[in-house]
């Protein structure tokens, strides 16, 4: 079954470095995701990147892997997603916050009759 909307994107852009009480970052977004009820979340690890320092980072073999890029993804809608900003007002030192509206699609298994 196919399930249309509009909805808010929120991407948060931080290092792989970055850390909330000596575990990963993007762990403790996910984790806090997931209890907020958002609809899901999604980390994905970049292999190159520079942000506010202008200081790149990479995976590649002859240079030091440095806090590579982290970018967590949560879709949900609108209300759900601004009343979570709050949360990342207490995690996030350094990094970005993008909000965009969306239309999604999503897919789910339609019941057998």
């Amino acid at each position: 079954m196919k399930h249309a909307s509009s909805a808010t994107r929120l991407s948060i852009f931080i290092g792989a470095d970055d850390t909330w009480h000596h575990k990963p970052l993007y762990h403790e977004i996910v984790r806090r995701a997931r209890e907020a009820g958002l609809a899901g979340a999604t980390v994905l690890r970049g292999s190159e990147g520079y942000g506010t320092h202008s200081m790149v980072h990479t995976n590649r073999l002859l240079d030091l892997a440095e806090s590579l890029p982290i970018l967590v993804v949560i879709v949900d809608a609108d209300d759900r997603i601004r009343a979570f900003l709050p949360e990342l007002d207490e995690l996030v030192s350094e990094g970005t916050v993008l909000l965009d509206e969306v239309h999604a699609i999503r897919y789910t298994r339609s019941r057998p009759s």
